[in-house]
């Protein structure tokens, strides 16, 4: 035997009849608070902002940064800071 049930309401409903509390208000006010703080953070995170900081770290010339930068690329993507040593053409004797 089978039996199919199809209940037709709303979340909020759902919710209400599980039992469940309402935690709308709670998540708009967390919502508001994360977006407050975002706000008075972006300044923080700008391009211009970045590179000020770095600079500050590394206070070498910027030539020196785009070695640096280019290394770790290169390692990051499997490349090599020098290019590949050629094999030898050499033919091999037999023995």
């Amino acid at each position: 035997m089978k039996f199919r049930v199809e209940v037709d309401c709303t979340p909020v409903e759902a919710r209400q009849f599980v039992g469940l509390p309402n935690v709308e208000p709670l998540q708009a006010a967390v919502m508001a608070e994360v977006e407050r703080r975002m706000m008075a953070e972006m300044d923080r995170f700008s391009p211009d902002a970045i590179m000020r900081s770095w600079f500050t770290v590394f206070p070498q010339n910027a030539d020196q940064m785009q070695t640096m930068f280019l290394k770790m690329f290169q390692q990051g993507f499997g490349g090599t800071a020098s290019p590949p040593a050629k094999p030898d053409s050499r033919p091999k004797s037999e023995t």
